[in-house]
């Protein structure tokens, strides 16, 4: 008898572990899918955006795509618990829907179980999302700062666009060519207005044709003129002088390297010392995304049940109502303690406790409703 009682629990067992592998796979299918989907329109989003910088000769074309995947390596810390959530609401949901959900308990799979499988994933997720978040998220700010800075201090006269007025160092120098050689590296008809280094003066330079030398990263720069005129314009307009040259070299200063503080590229040990409330804010935000994945995954068990054939539309729904929720209030949180309206404890951390709360609540339901009866 004994024996029989021992094949009936190893099986029981057996049972269990293959339904938690089921979850878990339905669970994952979705994901990959979603998360794909999130990148590509993330990523679709950014190309936009940095092709219309490169156009407009902010930055060269060739560091786009190490930008774009920088800034997706960044936005994962947000795209990875998203992509969960949406997987556990569509994978337990169809899974309600199709009353397997029905069967699998009375197997003996009781709800307790199916969160127990989904934590599974999603502590893993979580250290992933906290990993990013901690380490690659500043490394990633702190390599595309760097890669702007870099493309703007290189300039290169063929990102000119022909009848375009082009700004150059917050707008001290004012270039404009009718037509640019791309190959040669030639502008025609180019004017060029400076401050001449005077607050009261100005000067024009227009010249039929212009070169600008290749130099290192961060040096001095000069444009060389070829026939033309300068006009150095007194803004009392008493004292105005006209040159006439066959070439005229101006110097542009290099632009000086960037140094200024940014907290989203510092790295997490510094900001755990930063009594800045800025900084607080940020360094609370890195290490809440690890808790805002574990709380989305677990909120999503019960938001995910729904009777049989009920319509799929709903529990999306709700579950992105609530979603978007959560993020509000987070975002709100956040500005709350950079701007000192919250102090550091509670900081952020309430906000999380909401969902919690929901979670329990949920949980609870169903045992008020048959307690009822």
């Amino acid at each position: 008898m004994s024996a029989v009682f021992s094949d009936a629990g190893g099986l029981r067992n057996n049972i269990i572990v293959v339904l938690s592998r089921h979850i878990t796979a339905e669970i994952i299918k979705p994901m990959i899918l979603g998360i794909t989907l999130l990148v590509v329109v993330f990523t679709g989003y950014s190309l936009a955006i940095k092709l219309s910088e490169a156009a407009q000769g902010e930055i060269p074309l060739s560091i786009v795509a190490r930008l774009i995947g920088l800034n997706s390596l960044i936005a994962m810390e947000v795209l990875l618990p998203t992509a969960l959530y949406l997987s556990i609401i569509a994978a337990l949901s169809r899974m309600y829907r199709d009353s397997e959900m029905t069967a699998m308990n009375v197997a003996g799979f009781s709800e307790g179980r199916v969160i127990r499988s989904v934590l599974l994933l999603t502590v893993l997720i979580a250290l992933l999302v906290g990993a990013i978040s901690l380490f690659a998220r500043p490394w990633a700010y702190r390599q595309s700062y760097q890669i702007e800075a870099d493309a703007r201090t290189e300039f290169d006269i063929r990102k000119i666009e022909p009848g375009h007025f082009l700004e150059m160092q917050d707008a001290k120098y004012v270039l404009f060519a009718h037509s640019v050689d791309k190959q040669k590296g030639i502008l025609r008809e180019i004017f060029l207005q400076t401050d001449a280094g005077s607050a009261d003066k100005v000067q024009v330079i227009y010249a039929h044709e212009a070169v600008m030398p290749p130099a290192p990263a961060g040096a001095e720069r000069t444009f060389e003129f070829h026939n033309g005129y300068s006009y150095l314009l007194d803004t009392d307009g008493t004292r105005d002088t006209i040159l006439k040259f066959k070439r005229l070299i101006i110097p542009i200063p290099g632009i000086e390297q960037d140094n200024s503080y940014r907290r989203k590229a510092e790295s997490t040990e510094n900001l755990s010392h930063s009594t800045a409330t800025k900084d607080i804010a940020e360094y609370q935000w890195r290490l809440s995304t690890p808790l805002a994945t574990l709380a989305l995954a677990l909120l999503a068990v019960p938001l995910s049940r729904s009777a049989p054939r009920q319509s799929r539309h709903s529990s999306f729904i709700l579950a992105i109502g609530v979603y978007i929720g959560l993020f509000i209030l987070t975002s709100v949180a956040r500005n709350w303690v950079a701007d000192g309206a919250i102090a550091p404890v509670p900081g952020i951390w309430w906000v999380y406790a909401l969902p919690l709360l929901l979670f329990a609540a949920l949980l609870l339901a169903p045992r008020w409703r048959w307690r009822r009866r």
